[in-house]
């Protein structure tokens, strides 16, 4: 016979396992100001590559990629989603693009992405004689 105590830690424990919501952020609003950056072929690329049970391009009602303005895009995930995913496809847009020499993929929170330029002001500080 099973207790009270043991069906309500069961039900608790499906409860919390049933529907994991995760919301990433990607915002590339500085290299989108300089003119390098296209948000929607980013949502696009986004959409057509992310794998759900192992099939790209078929999302479903699971994940949603939504598009912001011209500034963030913000993928929603009702199955468990990896954050590090989404940084190894921006950095594969950037490759594709031939931006990743120039754009960096930052963690600026816990839960979103940052597109910045590289710092190079200080690589020619030197003179030469």
């Amino acid at each position: 016979m099973v207790s009270f105590l043991g069906i309500a830690l069961l039900s608790s424990l499906l409860r919390k396992t049933g529907a994991t919501k995760h919301k990433f952020v990607i915002d590339y609003s500085k290299p989108a100001a300089d003119g390098v950056f296209d948000g929607a072929d980013f949502e696009k690329f986004l959409h057509d590559r992310i794998k759900v049970d192992g099939k790209a391009g078929q999302l479903g009602e699971s994940v949603k990629v939504t598009r912001d303005g011209n500034t963030k895009i913000t993928v929603t995930s009702n199955i468990p989603f990896s954050k590090r995913y989404l940084k190894y496809l921006t950095k594969k847009f950037l490759k594709k693009n031939s931006l990743r020499d120039w754009i960096r993929v930052v963690a600026s929170a816990k839960d979103n992405y940052q597109l910045r330029f590289y710092n190079i002001a200080g690589a020619g500080d030197e003179d030469e004689e």
